[in-house]
This record gives C-alpha cells, sequence and structure tokens, in this order.
C-alpha cells in the first residue's frame, strides 16, 4: 500500500479537477460537440478535462509518461528532477520501471451530451504496462470508485468517506446479474447469439454500460460485466478495482489485464462459465 500512496492521493487531486471541469460543462446549453475520426463525438469538456489532467501531471509526475484518449502519448520529461526537485521518496518506484497514466477525461461521452448523469473520469498509474492504481470518479451520481494494487478497493464521495467494497458470493448464472454494453457490437463480432443465450440463463440482464457496469460488479451490486471492443484507456483504471475488490477481468480469450480490446468482468464464480459461453 505504502509505494502507492502518493500516486493514489494524487488521482483524487486529479479527480477533484476533472469534476469541477466536467460538471461545469455538464448540461450547458453551449456545450461544443464535434465528431473525431472514428465518428465517436468528443466535447470541450472532454478536451478540457484531459488538458488539466496532463498539466497537473507534468508537475507532479514529470518522469511518467502519459497516455490519454483525445491527445495519445506524451512521453515522460528525459531528465526531469523528483517532483519537490530532491531525491525521490521513499514512495517513488525506481526509475527503471516505466510507468505511465492512462486518462480517459469522459468515459460515457454520449451520456454526457445527452444529460444522462452516467459518465465519470478515469484515471489509471500503469508500471510495465501493469494497471497498479485506478480510480473512477462518476460526480453527477456522486460516486467514486479507487484501488491499488495491495491496498483494496474503495468507493464513497471522497477518500473521508470511503467505504471498502467486495464482489458478490453468486455462484451459478441462473442466480446472477448479468450486465453487457449495447448488442450491435456483439453483433458485429458474431457473438450476438451467446449473448442472448446469456441473457436467457441469467437471473436478469441490464445494459449498464460503460464503466458503470464494472463497477457494480466490484460492489457486488451485480455479478458479471462484458463489452466485445474496447481500448486501453476505457479499462485501465477498471482493472485494479475489480481485481482489489476480488473481481475477476480478462479479455474475451481469457487473457488478464487492459490490452485485449474486450473485457469480462466478473466476480469469480461466473467466470469461466461465462468465457466459454462467449467464446
Amino acid at each position: 500500500m505504502a509505494r502507492y500512496a502518493d500516486d493514489l492521493a494524487l488521482a483524487h487531486v486529479l479527480a477533484d479537477t476533472a469534476d469541477s471541469i466536467s460538471m461545469a460543462r455538464f448540461r450547458a446549453i453551449d456545450l461544443a460537440v464535434e465528431s473525431k475520426p472514428d465518428l465517436t463525438p468528443v466535447s470541450d469538456a472532454d478536451t478540457a478535462v484531459e488538458r488539466a489532467i496532463r498539466a497537473t501531471l507534468s508537475r507532479a509526475r514529470p518522469r511518467d509518461s502519459v497516455l490519454g484518449e483525445e491527445f495519445g502519448t506524451e512521453p515522460a520529461i528525459a531528465g526531469a528532477a523528483a517532483p519537490d526537485g530532491g531525491e525521490p521518496s521513499t514512495e517513488t518506484p525506481n526509475r527503471h520501471v516505466n510507468r505511465q497514466w492512462v486518462i480517459d477525461p469522459i468515459d460515457g461521452t454520449k451520456n454526457f451530451i445527452r444529460g444522462v448523469p452516467i459518465w465519470a473520469t478515469l484515471i489509471a498509474l500503469l508500471e510495465d504496462g501493469h494497471p497498479v492504481v485506478g480510480l473512477v470518479s462518476a460526480p453527477a451520481l456522486g460516486r467514486r470508485w479507487w484501488a491499488a494494487t495491495g491496498h483494496g478497493a474503495y468507493a464513497g464521495r471522497h477518500p473521508s468517506s470511503a467505504t471498502p467494497i467486495r464482489v458478490s458470493g453468486v455462484r451459478k448464472l441462473a442466480d446472477a446479474s448479468f450486465c453487457y454494453s449495447s448488442l450491435d457490437g456483439w453483433d458485429a463480432t458474431g457473438r450476438l447469439p451467446a449473448m442472448l443465450d446469456i441473457m436467457r440463463a441469467a437471473w436478469r440482464n441490464r445494459a449498464y454500460g460503460d464503466f458503470y457496469g464494472y463497477m457494480l460488479v466490484a460492489e457486488g451490486a451485480v455479478d458479471a460485466m462484458t463489452e466485445p471492443e474496447l481500448s486501453l484507456w476505457d479499462l485501465a483504471a477498471l482493472v485494479p478495482i475489480v481485481t482489489e475488490a476480488g473481481g475477476t477481468i480478462s479479455d474475451l480469450s481469457g487473457r488478464p489485464g487492459p490490452g485485449g480490446g474486450s473485457a469480462l468482468a466478473t466476480n469469480g464464480h461466473l467466470h469461466g462459465e461465462l468465457l466459454g459461453r462467449l467464446r
């Protein structure tokens, strides 16, 4: 825990900044929205949040690289000093470790631009490609989730009001609440028949979408969440939260981590069966 305490505290500072920007633009009548080359929307809030986070990281963690959805990769500053201008503290990782912050300024932009409150800023820290810190801040819901390797997973409005979270103990699909993304993506990947079979077999199914389904898995409110097409910034922050809450997260081939381009998150008990069905 001690190794990542400073990084987790910084993630909360970044989230505070992001929340102040995004909430000021949420449901604003002058919100500017454009289409990116992949035809997905981007608002002025997305870009403003990412710029603000990058500016803080450039000062606080100049030796770490940054990857964001809107502005790509920014390398670490070569030869940068420790944040205080002196030697690293005992909580600062060794210099040979490749550290990268991964940012999704607003996950759920389509919800954001339509006034639906289910959207969040996702902040992750990767060491040598492995997520070790994750924070999800959903200010319109008044809720935040966070975790660090070996530290456990928590939720609340702020660290001062944190509550530990844990996945459910449901072991049978017939008793499970199953969460998924929109069906058109599953149709495009050829897995729609398998998805429909799972939905029929589960006790309950709902498409909460985006980050929210994964956080509900971590809290034990639902038992599984899956999406067929994702980017690194969509997933990196979610991995530590789900796993530190006792869950399992992998891509649809079963490989752990956020880099596989798809995701299945479960309470662990249901993971093998759902992977088999989705394959």
